[in-house]
């Protein structure tokens, strides 16, 4: 088998060395962020350089995979997660270009969440994920832009903002920024710092509501009527309540 055909087998397939690949792909994604928030608390030392060295690698050896097998590769090299690996890569193979770009890094968890085979996959495998989806989407949405948005602020205002020392004063104005709260301990400066204070503001408080939304929301299932395709049911809806054809959700067996 050609190589080409044999990562295509692995990131497209539906066999369980296939599956096995991508929940693979995923723990190394989560590794990747655990290790990125817990090295920005960290010294500059050889071991982390060397650290950083090995994941961009593995990020590279990734994303020259998912280039290769992609049947339109200037489209897919040119969408937005796609530049972001690369500049997470940047930032992990040459780390004086600044270790806050590998925030981005944290894209590719959401990307990886979102295609079409691991959520197929997640919700055969996981009852928690199927119950769940929308609040687990949301809340990986809301963790990613608070992430993204504190290596920003970070990147930018350390060196000329005496109140942001480190991660954790970038995180707390994030968050205070985010709710609104507004302590104004923490401000940033410059033009630059009060646009990245409004995009805060703005998405922020987007993707907050939306993880609020869908935590008071009754609990219900997504199974579209295969009449008037409504979406969301009662779990145990027996008739659509919209045009009343009988529905057939699947339940998850008598425990």
């Amino acid at each position: 088998m050609r190589l080409i055909d044999k990562l295509r087998l692995l990131y497209e397939g539906d066999t369980p060395e296939a599956h096995r690949f991508r929940y693979a792909l995923l723990v190394f994604d989560i590794t990747t962020v655990a290790f990125i928030v817990a090295s920005s608390f960290l010294p500059h030392s050889p071991a982390v350089q060397i650290a950083d060295v090995v994941i961009g690698l593995f990020v590279l050896a990734d994303f020259s995979a998912r280039l290769a097998i992609s049947q339109n590769r200037w489209k897919d090299f040119l969408h937005p997660t796609t530049l972001a690996d690369v500049a997470a890569i940047v930032s992990f193979l040459a780390p004086i270009v600044g270790e806050g770009i590998g925030f981005l890094r944290i894209l590719r968890t959401v990307r990886l969440l979102r295609t079409y085979q691991l959520l197929a996959r997640l919700r055969a495998d996981s009852v928690f994920f199927r119950r769940n989806e929308e609040l687990i989407i949301a809340s990986v949405n809301l963790g990613v832009f608070i992430f993204i948005m504190t290596g920003f602020v970070y990147e930018t205002q350390h060196r000329a903002n005496d109140k942001i020392n480190n991660y954790v004063d970038a995180l707390y104005f994030t968050m205070a920024a985010l709710t609104t709260t507004g302590f104004g301990d923490i401000t940033l400066t410059g033009t630059l710092g009060h646009l990245i204070s409004v995009v805060i503001m703005i998405f922020g408080v987007t993707l907050f509501l939306r993880l609020v939304q869908v935590l008071l929301r009754p609990n219900k299932v997504k199974y579209p009527c295969p009449v008037c395709a409504l979406q969301r049911h009662d779990r145990d809806a027996v008739h659509c309540k919209a045009c009343g054809t009988i529905l057939n959700i699947p339940d998850e067996g008598v425990i």
